[in-house]
């Protein structure tokens, strides 16, 4: 049971989302939904509560919050993670998205799939990066990173 099993998104203090960012946030949801390894790490003595979870994500004094309850609604965990680490990863990401929307409009299927790869790559990085920032708090696997980083881009958007 070390899993999310519902993530919310406070966005509210963000600018509306374009119609790719929108998409971008509900593949991302659906497909962390459907398949995650969330896990919290035993901390001294106590037991680790046990899942699944309820993720709520926000950016909140510039700073990156994974608020976590169990299904039922019991804050088990928050913790914040500054963004800095994230800035140029997340920037190099909506960079190459913004090619990739463009090349699906109008190049061919083979400089297409070089742009998604190079995006693949940067998206690779990012989650990555989140692995090494959630050491110690939560253990995901990469999937589950790559699906959570895209989220947190979402979040940048805008800022």
């Amino acid at each position: 049971m070390s899993r999310i099993a519902h993530i919310e998104i406070d966005d509210s203090h963000l600018p509306p989302p374009t119609p790719e960012i929108e998409q971008e946030r509900k593949v991302a949801i659906f497909d962390l939904l459907e398949d995650n390894s969330f896990a919290l790490p035993p901390r001294g003595d106590q037991p680790v509560p046990p899942g699944p979870y309820r993720l709520s994500l926000a950016i909140r004094e510039r700073r990156l919050v994974f608020d976590i309850a169990q299904e039922e609604g019991a804050q088990v965990g928050e913790f914040h993670l500054s963004l800095s680490p994230f800035r140029q990863v997340v920037k190099d990401y909506w960079q190459i998205c913004e090619s990739y929307f463009d090349a699906v409009k109008k190049l061919p299927p083979s400089q297409i799939e070089a742009i998604d790869m190079a995006r693949r790559g940067i998206h690779n990085e990012g989650a990555r990066v989140l692995q090494e920032r959630l050491e110690g708090k939560a253990e995901v696997d990469i999937d589950t990173a790559r699906r959570l980083f895209t989220l947190i881009c979402v979040l940048h958007y805008g800022m």
